[in-house]
């Protein structure tokens, strides 16, 4: 028999959830002014900086998540962190790796809408390495060293494959800060593909040696998102943060 009380409790947990998301959506009508950016591999959360200063000077209010890259559950837990940080509705963005961060992360209740830069973008459950092998194989992933249980990218990998249109000078000074991943870090799996429910854009990297240009472009095809093509390596954000940033502004606009 069910207990009147408990019952009761759960209507009422039901309807403040309800008008959570409700709240969120109504917000969300309005232009959206914050933005939450989350890195991949090889990286940290200076990546974003150039994007951000862009951000900043378009009076949106931007926060960088520092991915610890020690699993997949980490990566999301840091991020949702941040997330429950902003006071309102907030357009989640990811690089490389960081997509598949948002995927999972992305069903958060501020999340109004999410953009990928030449990121993963991985269904619920879905086996990311299987789906990528049917597209040609990137040369980055030759340059892995491994040590100790986590691995980085060689300094020659770094600078030819990952970030192939910076200046040297810049490139080697994002080496030398590049973030160390476990080893078994791509293994993890999303059991949420938050982009099947909300608004996504997608910036494509026409010379990617990192992710398959290819494979960018089905995946952005998948989720239907409003798409653009930057030639750039897979750094565009670095490489082309005027592109980069504008794609964010116009889903604070849109979402």
């Amino acid at each position: 028999m069910i207990n009147r009380r408990t019952f009761s409790l759960g209507i009422a947990a039901a309807a403040a959830t309800s008008l959570i998301a409700n709240s969120v959506r109504a917000q969300s009508k309005s232009p959206i002014t914050n933005v939450v950016l989350v890195h991949g591999a090889y990286a940290d959360g200076s990546c974003w900086l150039d994007v951000i200063q862009r951000l900043q000077a378009a009076g949106l209010n931007a926060s960088a998540v520092q991915n610890p890259l020690t699993s997949l559950a980490d990566d999301v837990e840091a991020t949702r962190r941040i997330l429950d940080l902003q006071d309102g509705p907030t357009i989640l963005v990811a690089h490389s790796w960081g997509g598949m961060v948002i995927s999972e992360a992305g069903v958060h209740l501020k999340v109004a809408g999410l953009v990928y830069i030449a990121a993963r973008a991985p269904d619920a459950g879905e086996d990311y390495t299987a789906l990528a092998a049917k597209y040609p194989t990137p040369p980055a992933s030759a340059g892995l060293v491994k040590a100790g249980g986590f691995a980085e990218l060689s300094e020659e990998a770094f600078l030819r494959d990952f970030g192939g249109d910076l200046e040297p000078a810049r490139a080697k000074a994002l080496f030398a800060v590049q973030g160390r991943i476990s080893e078994t870090l791509f293994a993890g799996r999303t059991t949420e593909a938050a982009w099947r429910s909300k608004p996504t854009w997608y910036a494509v990297s026409t010379q990617d040696r990192t992710i398959s240009p290819e494979l960018e472009r089905f995946m952005a095809a998948r989720m239907k998102a409003r798409t653009i093509e930057i030639a750039a390596s897979h750094l565009s954000l670095i490489s082309h943060p005027d592109e980069v940033a504008n794609l964010i502004i116009e889903a604070t606009a849109s979402a």
